[in-house]
């Protein structure tokens, strides 16, 4: 399929997409969230594909929200406008497959949310993290509000948030917003390793995890240990389960198929 917005390519069981709208740094529009909305489902439908790998140039991740579409909005248009990006990011969390995004230069915004909707987060030396939105009189609404403070607490989303203010990509690592800082011009190189060896674990399992892992913060503890036994044991009627545990025992690497 031909983008306009972004780019999106398969090879050896890793997609990647590449946001690339450099006349608008990336923000979100709505052509863009369409695309972006395409290629998730497009990812998620293809059982040849193990990881997502999201990026976007070294100068910008993503800009955030259109700001020219928003500035005349009514409460009923604004809804319209947020509402297919919360859509779009909540399949992109949901993916049964392992996503990552590659971040360098500048993430404002919804470039942070969508990288909130991702699994990992590497950050290029160069990035610069915030959100804008309160010196907009608006806040963070795709997602943001709701999944920063599950990942680093209430507190410092509240000091990002509130103030608005920009951070480096040091200080995003200390907050536990990215996973890892690499140096700007190695960062594809590293992305592409951590998704090279995700492609490599059983997938049914992976998926199965991740499941267990994102469903069960959001219920009671014991309801999510039921939840974790259920979908553990479910892996026992897999071929993945029996080849993972004879090549253990038989001392090789084990080759799953996603069976």
């Amino acid at each position: 399929m031909d983008f306009k917005t972004i780019a999106l390519s398969i090879d050896q069981g890793i997609a990647t997409l590449l946001l690339n709208s450099p006349q608008t740094m990336n923000a979100l529009s709505s052509e863009l969230m369409g695309e972006l909305g395409t290629a998730v489902n497009m990812v998620k439908n293809n059982k040849q594909v193990r990881v997502l790998l999201i990026s976007g140039s070294q100068k910008v991740f993503a800009a955030g929200g259109d700001i020219k579409a928003m500035a005349e909005c009514n409460p009923e248009q604004a809804r319209a406008y947020i509402e297919p990006i919360h859509q779009v990011f909540d399949d992109m969390a949901s993916l049964p497959q392992a996503s990552i995004a590659a971040i360098s230069g500048f993430a404002f915004g919804g470039g942070v949310e969508l990288s909130l909707a991702c699994d990992f987060r590497i950050a290029a030396e160069n990035a610069k993290f915030g959100f804008p939105e309160i010196n907009l009189g608006i806040f963070p609404a795709a997602g943001g509000s709701q999944r920063l403070p599950r990942l680093i607490g209430v507190q410092g989303c509240k000091r990002l948030m509130f103030t608005g203010e920009t951070i480096n990509a040091a200080t995003a690592i200390a907050l536990g917003l990215v996973d890892q800082v690499v140096p700007t011009e190695q960062l594809m190189e590293e992305a592409k390793q951590l998704a090279l060896k995700l492609s490599q674990k059983p997938p049914l399992a992976l998926m199965k995890l991740k499941e267990s892992i994102q469903q069960g913060i959001n219920t009671d503890l014991a309801t999510a240990m039921k939840m974790e036994m259920d979908k553990c044991c479910s892996l026992f009627a897999t071929r993945d389960q029996k080849e993972g545990m004879q090549a253990f025992m038989e001392r090789r690497e084990a080759i799953f198929k996603g069976e």
